[in-house]
């Protein structure tokens, strides 16, 4: 009772137990915690994929998981050089738009290759394929090489 009179309040339940905070109903916290980590966590990660890291390598540089790095960067992982190359292009095309004459040469240099034909030599037909008998009979026209093969040892 002397406790109550001086205003303090025991932290025990009424069995007389120490009292736990309530656990977070919602479960597992995630990896990511907030939206600016998360930016900089895909950044990281569109740009160690484009230059060919594998999801082990990443997620051992980002002290996690490789399934969980898959769980939540599964988009950056599978198309992380085109999405960096998105980036790059309108950090570029912002520029130009700024007034940027290099940045602009720039612009039209990329919108050119992207126009050009890809290829300019016709593509051949391929022949069908041959069955087993035009096979041994094409291997029947041609000449052995040498006595070697026909003679017994």
């Amino acid at each position: 009772m002397g406790k109550r009179d001086s205003g303090e309040v025991a932290a025990v339940d009424l069995l007389g137990d120490p009292v736990q905070p309530i656990r977070d109903p919602r479960g597992r916290k995630s990896a990511v915690a907030n939206a600016t980590i998360r930016k900089e966590i895909q950044t990281v990660v569109m740009s160690m994929r484009s230059v060919g890291k594998t999801q082990e390598d990443i997620a051992q540089y980002l002290h996690m998981d490789a399934k969980t790095l898959r769980k939540y960067f599964s988009r950056e992982l599978d198309h992380g050089a085109m999405l960096l190359e998105g980036m790059a292009m309108q950090v570029l095309v912002k520029k130009m738009l700024d007034g940027n004459v290099s940045a602009a040469k720039e612009v039209q240099k990329i919108c050119a290759a992207r126009s050009a034909p890809r290829s300019s030599a016709p593509k051949q037909p391929k022949a069908p394929p041959l069955g087993k008998k035009d096979q041994l009979n094409n291997e029947a026209r041609t000449p052995t090489l040498g006595w070697g093969d026909v003679l017994p040892n």
